[in-house]
């Protein structure tokens, strides 16, 4: 099992229980598919350095995941399709 740095972008018109939903829904993705989430922070609302989407503003949101290699891209799939979410990005941490 592998560990990733998931950081994701919501987009700034989502509702606050909405984006508390959809970080509560990549965190039971993480558990259901025998990953670990080992931390969620929180970055808040910040300005994009490019428009998405016509928007300039998103909230960011770190996860520190342990998750099987093979689900990191049935996971980026989910993500790509879910409203809500703007960008995304996994980056494997190098543990020596």
């Amino acid at each position: 099992m592998n560990k990733y740095e998931l950081m994701f972008i919501v987009a700034s018109d989502v509702a606050e229980e909405k984006r508390e939903e959809l970080i509560a829904k990549q965190k039971a993705y993480v558990e259901a598919h025998k990953g670990n989430v080992e931390g969620i922070e929180r970055i808040g609302m910040k300005k994009l350095a490019y428009p998405i989407n016509f928007k300039n503003e998103g909230f960011y949101v770190l996860m520190n995941i342990e998750l099987p290699s093979q689900e990191v891209d049935a996971m980026s799939k989910l993500m790509n399709i879910t409203d809500g979410i703007v960008r995304h990005i996994f980056v494997k941490k190098i543990v020596k």
